[in-house]
């Protein structure tokens, strides 16, 4: 599949895809503030995707993808994850380091290219931040991972994904040596501002805090 896009109009179709929530529109405004444009430029952008059947687009009610988007989109965030697991396992780029080199990456438009990656790789399922890579198909692994500041005290539980990838939340989880597969354990949960009490491997006892015990996703420890 060839997009045919411009750079600017891949960045706006993984935008509104990340913003789709149940097929609800996406408004100009939410787009605006994520990739920080004026509102107008939104509104002319989304004009333009229309036209390329990229998007169904109506002022006022908002858009969504069509399912040529949709399918773009996969595309993009395929290349973006396979580059980001790139850059920190064969590269040995720190995971709060490959986001923004991978934003540039991501827009090589070879599809043989990225296939070989994908194989040379060894056809990885997620990436650095426990985010699902899309397949060549554009299929993408449904997760059911719970947010750690919903645990129950005393169940040991694996990290394996991060909602916030900003950097500055990243490298605060490398400082308390939280990363994708570690194990962790609630061990209290302060009332007064809700921050917990954990512990990292067999002895590492940490805090943090309930916004950061929100990015941190989790599944059951087998």
């Amino acid at each position: 599949m060839l997009l045919n896009l411009s750079h600017t109009e891949e960045n706006y179709i993984k935008a509104i895809y990340h913003l789709e929530q149940d097929g609800k529109p996406v408004s100009t405004n939410d787009l605006s503030e994520l990739l920080k444009t004026a509102a107008a430029s939104v509104t002319d952008m989304l004009k333009k995707l229309k036209q390329k059947k990229m998007v169904h687009y109506k002022a006022y009610y908002g858009c969504n993808l069509t399912e040529a988007g949709r399918k773009g989109a996969l595309m993009i965030i395929r290349r973006h994850r396979l580059w980001e697991y790139f850059l920190s396992k064969k590269l040995g780029f720190s995971w709060d380091e490959v986001h923004d080199i991978a934003e540039e990456l991501e827009h090589v438009g070879s599809t043989s290219l990225i296939d070989k990656l994908d194989a040379f790789l060894g056809y990885p399922r997620f990436d650095p931040h426990g985010d699902p890579i899309p397949d060549e198909k554009g299929h993408i692994v449904q997760q059911q991972n719970k947010l750690l500041s919903e645990i129950p005290l005393h169940l040991p539980v694996e990290v394996v994904q991060i909602g916030d990838q900003s950097a500055h939340i990243l490298e605060l989880l490398s400082d308390k040596n939280i990363r994708i597969g570690t194990l962790l354990e609630v061990r209290k949960r302060f009332t007064y501002d809700q921050s917990l009490e954990i512990k990292t491997g067999s002895k590492s006892i940490t805090q943090i805090s309930k916004e950061l015990s929100q990015n941190i996703l989790v599944k059951d420890h087998e």
